[in-house]
């Protein structure tokens, strides 16, 4: 799901994200290569907070100013993860039983790569997602990109 940088960016981030109370959701590295984008996305129990953004945004910062990961410059973003929650480790998959998700795989699966259904978890190094017509185990390792699909209900 990661490419190599971002798996080391993400390696790199997570001692001291779990020291100061945030959880790396993912990490993102986009645009172009000579003006890229590192996008962090973080979690908080009870939520992510303006000052918890600014605080990770810092020590990030400093961070990626000591591992230099590109020559020139770069942008840096650090935000929630947001209503469409990216999906990356088995413990996502099984907190996030019961909601909505759309997977895409590296390969096809029973004939398909893109997947969006009931989330019914994680086991086994296998997700299991709920489709109209049954339900379908992906390898967790086939698994390109994985994302809760948000919904909003505005009679709530």
């Amino acid at each position: 799901m990661l490419t190599g940088k971002e798996k080391t960016l993400l390696s790199a981030m997570e001692g001291r994200a779990a020291s100061e109370g945030v959880e790396i959701v993912t990490v993102e590295i986009a645009g172009s290569k000579k003006a890229p984008t590192i996008r962090v996305y973080i979690d908080a129990e009870g939520g992510v907070s303006f000052d918890e953004l600014a605080r990770t945004q810092a020590w990030v910062g400093e961070l990626m100013d000591e591992l230099d990961p590109f020559p020139g410059a770069y942008m840096l973003e650090v935000s929630s993860p947001g209503i469409d929650r990216p999906l990356r480790t088995p413990e996502h998959f099984e907190r996030f039983a019961g909601e909505t998700v759309s997977v895409k795989t590296t390969s096809p699966i029973e004939g398909r790569s893109s997947f969006t259904g009931e989330l019914l978890g994680y086991s086994d190094g296998n997700v299991e997602v709920a489709l109209e017509g049954g339900a379908v185990r992906i390898p967790y390792d086939q698994i390109k990109r994985a994302r809760v699909k948000g919904t909003i209900d505005f009679n709530a």
